[in-house]
This record gives C-alpha cells, structure tokens and sequence, in this order.
C-alpha cells in the first residue's frame, strides 16, 4: 500500500465527514451517492474493506504523521543545543 500523505489523508477524511453528516441529517439519493463516494476513497487510500476498518487505519496513520513530527523536533532540539 503507498501510504498516503498527511494533507491529502485529512482532505479525505473531512469529505467523508462531510458526507456523512449531510446523509444523517437529510438522506438522499446525492447524499448516498456522495457517501459511498467519499467511503469508496477512504478505502482505497488507507487499504482497508470497510469505512470502520478505513477510519481506524487513518487514525494510526494520524498517530504515526504525529510522532514523526515529534522524534523529528526532539532531533532538531537536541542537535541545536
């Protein structure tokens, strides 16, 4: 799987939430279409089967793009000091 980029992963994630609260709120035929639209995506760019699967695979992808950042500040602090 090639792992996604943060931004476009994020971009991803608010079309599917967009999606679904505009499906919760008043379904229609455009609603549904956009949601699985939106799910079929989210599938794809995380590898995963289903949208469950897909929002918790983006949630460890999030939590590794996170602790990159950090190991890469704490290098950038220590080599500073």
């Amino acid at each position: 799987m090639i792992i996604p980029a943060e931004k476009e992963l994020r971009a991803v994630l608010d079309r599917f939430t967009q999606a679904r609260i505009a499906h919760d709120v008043c379904p229609t035929g455009r609603t549904s279409r956009a949601l699985e639209d939106a799910t079929y995506t989210l599938c794809v760019m995380t590898g995963a089967r289903t949208a469950e699967q897909a929002l918790l695979a983006a949630d460890a992808l999030l939590e590794q793009y996170s602790a990159s950042r950090a190991d890469a500040f704490q290098q950038e602090k220590t080599l500073a000091a």
